[in-house]
């Protein structure tokens, strides 16, 4: 059994939980007896067949899926491979999908995007070239990101020229067409930054109608003293825009986003999915306010074992039952440095103590 796509942000952290630990153990169970490879891994650590707690279910770190070939169905029956985004010449997780599984994955993320996007299809500005998805030779993580984002809006216009510079005048249009009702606009949280929030700064835009997706890495932002607060204020003080919502989420679990409520600086989990923050020594779950390494559960993840997966990534919660929506609310801190992140795979072992 899975939980269904009409949850979303409602369960309360124990109602939660007491939902997804059945759900989490029968998906453990169904991987392992559908993959060999997961249940070699799982043997050799001689993980138990029932939990009492989702901290307890034996986590897989995300970086396997660069070295191994981990899929629960036949071969007969994988209808898709997802790669994740790589560096020339670096190794990309593979990931698995049937029909079922391909079908599945955006109606989860769909069901979870219109909580905060609502059911009408508005018209979308996106914050990219239109050559990320006309050249498959080069079509990346970067690209399916704005090609399956770009199912939530229409009218679609791009922001930058081909020669990824801004397309001013592209911009301006869709404003004086679209701007003074509500719309969509998505990008990647840097490019957001450098070309549309400065750009809008300087012709003087007004973005006050529009609801922001993005989602990525802070680093090259924090380099210019621009956190997630900052971003939003600078947004709200230059432009009008006050509706934004940052997202996580990842090739190994996709379908499953982690989103920022409407108060911003946490993200929070749907209803079928959940985080723990583990000690990067002992992988015991830390406290409330004790940062750690992130493992994201989820109950999509069905013709590959990705149901738990340890991140790479460091994280905190902030709080429980106590924001914009129930459950955890939490923040990503970075990536882990990356001897640390060799060694999560190194002690498998951790996930099942």
């Amino acid at each position: 059994m899975t939980a269904t796509v009409e949850g979303v942000f409602g369960l309360s952290q124990a109602d939660r939980e007491a939902a997804l630990l059945p759900a989490l153990t029968e998906l453990t169970e169904h991987h392992r007896a559908h993959c060999e490879a997961y249940d070699r891994i799982l043997a050799s650590m001689d993980v138990p067949r029932e939990f009492d707690s989702i901290e307890r279910l034996p986590w897989l770190p995300v970086r396997m899926f660069k070295h191994h070939v981990l899929k629960s169905v036949p071969d007969d029956e994988v209808f898709k491979v997802l790669t994740s985004s790589g560096t020339t010449g670096a190794e990309v997780s593979r990931i698995y999908l049937d029909r079922e599984a391909a079908a599945d994955q955006p109606r989860y993320l769909g069901r979870t995007l219109r909580a905060v996007l609502g059911d009408q299809r508005l018209p979308m500005l996106m914050v990219d070239t239109i050559g990320i998805i006309k050249n498959r030779r080069s079509f990346s993580a970067r690209g399916a990101g704005v090609l399956g984002m770009a199912n939530f809006g229409r009218k679609h216009v791009y922001a930058l020229d081909e020669n990824d510079k801004p397309d001013v005048e592209a911009i301006k249009g869709f404003l004086a067409a679209h701007g003074d009702q509500p719309f969509l606009i998505f990008g990647f949280t840097f490019m957001v930054w450098q070309y549309l929030y400065e750009v809008a700064r300087e012709h003087k835009l007004d973005l006050s109608n529009g609801i922001l997706i993005h989602s990525g890495g802070w680093k090259k932002l924090i380099d210019r003293a621009v956190d997630n607060a900052e971003f939003r204020r600078r947004f709200a003080a230059d432009t009008g825009l006050t509706r934004i919502h940052n997202y996580y989420g990842m090739v190994e679990q996709l379908g499953t986003v982690f989103v920022e409520g409407p108060s911003g600086n946490s993200l929070y989990c749907p209803d079928f999915a959940d985080v723990v923050i583990r000690d990067p020594e002992t992988w015991a779950e830390q406290p409330v306010g004790v940062p750690g390494v992130i493992e994201v559960v989820s109950t999509v993840p069905r013709s590959y074992p990705g149901h738990v997966l340890l991140t790479e990534d460091l994280g905190v919660v902030h709080g429980v039952d106590d924001g914009d929506w129930p459950g955890k609310r939490f923040s990503v801190l970075g990536r882990l440095p990356r001897a640390e992140a060799r060694g999560c795979s190194d002690t498998f072992s951790g996930g099942a103590a």
